[in-house]
């Protein structure tokens, strides 16, 4: 969920990332001739969610007007030229808000905007028909579509008497959809449970332990899971607040529904991510290389970069990042992104990163670099507070090394490599340089001050 500092300290930022993207870009010039990829075509099958990389298409406080969903459309086409292979869309069905709201207080989950309901017939992002042609016209360009779905709490539920409160309550839903109505007896508290562990800001809490709400959420053959996937056409979720519920919830949705899941459970701790992610059977947002990237590259250390992540301990769970909606800390994000796009883990592009703030020529560059030569285990060879040095070692391809520098000078390096007697090139153009390692597999390669290189066979 947003915060609304942080929508604030994002506005002030905005203006700097900008000037700091163009000063980049006039500093050092990026060469990626041969760094080209296949063109997107038309009824494209679909990529397969985690082989490149998900865009979060979209930001707190996208504009209003009914104009999001055209205004991604558009963009597909060149996102899955550029190595997209899924996004991940706002909550898209009706909020209490209606045309105001961001989808985070949810109350009919089957009105996409067709229904004149709390204000308004169109959500803050379009109609349902342009949510639809969204999602047909990224299918059509080989990308998956992942919904950011919201089953901890709702909102808008007129007043009730509620005798498990001795209260009045917001907790009598009458969607216009006429599906899944509600009443005091589906949220917390209730004649199952007595206490309310999933109350987040005020809203009333479902009671996962209701057969009613189980069946209504996933379970039948009408559920808002089946109906998100099998009718408006969503390939994959996006849990919102897991802390707010028990990850037998996530992992009995998976079950019925399928597609591809990743959990939004904000906690540094890689122990407690680890676990949720078994214990739910899906992928978690690796919060603890978040947290880990920060302290290096804003703290200027990156020797945080040997801290213990998500990534590190089951790639295929973590879903790293640089920036989302809700948070905003990384200020060398060009570094961050460096990272998460040369190392293990699903790796995830922001939009305002990638369409406003940085330099789009060089993040297409890493994500052909993470397509295409970023495979196999890591290997770290060298870490101190301004240097960074690990190799990718290969498994469907050469690999890599990626060298990330947060100094003001230009560093150099040796180190020992996958590759005896062959000419590497630094693949960012960061570099001309095009050393041959020596039979010892050993090599000197150089990065430029602040920021990166990638060297791998030529």
């Amino acid at each position: 969920m947003h915060s609304a500092i942080l929508k604030t300290r994002n506005l002030l930022l905005a203006g700097l990332f900008l000037l700091f993207a163009c000063q980049e870009q006039e500093s050092e010039p990026i060469h990626i001739d041969d760094v080209v990829s296949a063109p997107a075509g038309s009824n494209q099958p679909l990529k397969g969610i985690g082989g490149g990389v998900m865009m979060q298409a979209f930001y707190w406080d996208v504009p209003s007007g009914g104009n999001w969903w055209d205004s991604v459309k558009v963009k597909v086409s060149d996102w899955s030229n550029a190595g997209i292979d899924a996004i991940w869309l706002p909550p898209a069905s009706k909020a209490q808000n209606g045309p105001f709201s961001m989808g985070y207080d949810p109350f009919d989950y089957y009105d996409f905007g067709e229904f004149n309901q709390m204000g308004s017939t169109e959500t803050r992002f379009g109609s349902r028909t342009e949510l639809e042609s969204l999602i047909n016209s990224a299918h059509d360009n080989g990308l998956s579509v992942i919904a950011d779905i919201v089953i901890n709490h709702n909102s808008g539920g007129a007043s009730q008497a509620n005798p498990f409160t001795g209260t009045n309550t917001w907790t009598d839903f009458q969607p216009l959809s006429g599906k899944f109505n509600r009443t005091f007896y589906d949220f917390h508290p209730n004649d199952y449970h007595s206490a309310d562990p999933g109350y987040f800001g005020g809203f009333p809490d479902l009671c996962h332990h209701k057969t009613y709400v189980q069946d209504w959420l996933w379970k039948t053959d009408s559920s808002v899971a089946k109906y998100y996937k099998n009718v408006m056409g969503f390939d994959g979720w996006r849990f919102d607040y897991v802390k707010g519920f028990d990850s037998w919830v996530v992992n009995d949705w998976m079950s019925h529904a399928g597609g591809f899941g990743v959990g939004e459970l904000w906690d540094s701790n890689v122990n407690t991510l680890e676990s949720w992610a078994n214990s739910a059977n899906v992928s978690a947002f690796d919060f603890a290389a978040y947290y880990a990237m920060n302290d290096a590259f804003d703290g200027n250390d990156l020797t945080k970069l040997n801290n213990d992540m998500l990534w590190k301990r089951n790639a295929q769970k973590a879903v790293t990042f640089v920036t989302n909606h809700d948070t905003d800390e990384i200020w060398n994000k060009m570094l961050a992104y460096a990272y998460i796009l040369t190392h293990e883990g699903y790796p995830t592009m922001f939009y305002r990163d990638y369409e406003e703030w940085l330099n789009k020529e060089r993040l297409n560059n890493l994500m052909w670099i993470h397509n295409n030569l970023a495979s196999g285990s890591t290997s770290i060879l060298y870490t101190d507070n301004d240097e960074y040095v690990a190799r990718r070692n290969g498994w469907n391809g050469p690999g890599l090394v990626v060298y990330i520098n947060n100094s003001s000078n230009w560093q150099e390096r040796w180190i020992e490599t996958n590759w005896s007697n062959t000419v590497i090139k630094d693949y960012t153009g960061h570099s001309n340089w095009e050393p041959t390692t020596q039979s010892g597999k050993w090599v000197k390669i150089q990065v430029p001050p602040n920021s990166y290189s990638v060297w791998s066979v030529k």
